[in-house]
């Protein structure tokens, strides 16, 4: 019984990932892609890692996926903030703002002339 309700758990896991997938290509903004990218890569793997614990039931191997899990847990939030924290550092918004402005052929500006955000844009 252990094992159907852990291969259940384990299903709904990567059918979270495909979808988020899907929906990660949705978004435009880098910002948002690592938003969604963090939020549905520490889901996918959290409900995958419970649905092997219960699949193997209390055995050694059920506690080692849990620490990875706890692992998991402490260091996704850090590293998807230091991602952000050198995108910003190195000024990845304002890239994208010149590559959109050449797409649409309109001619580039200085740095503050650039809109920040997508209001601005009109």
């Amino acid at each position: 019984m252990n094992v159907i309700i852990g291969n259940v758990i384990i299903g709904m896991g990567i059918v979270m990932l495909l979808i988020g997938m899907l929906g990660f290509y949705r978004f435009k903004d880098f910002y948002s892609k690592l938003l969604v990218a963090a939020t549905i890569d520490t889901m996918a793997v959290i409900t995958v890692l419970i649905g092997a614990i219960i699949r193997s039931g209390l055995t050694w191997f059920s506690f080692k996926v849990t620490l990875i899990l706890a692992i998991v847990l402490v260091l996704q939030p850090i590293s998807t903030s230091k991602i952000a924290l050198s995108a910003r550092n190195n000024e990845v918004v304002k890239e994208e703002e010149r590559l959109e402005a050449q797409r649409l052929n309109e001619p580039l500006t200085s740095d503050e002339e650039l809109p920040t955000s997508r209001k601005e844009r009109g």
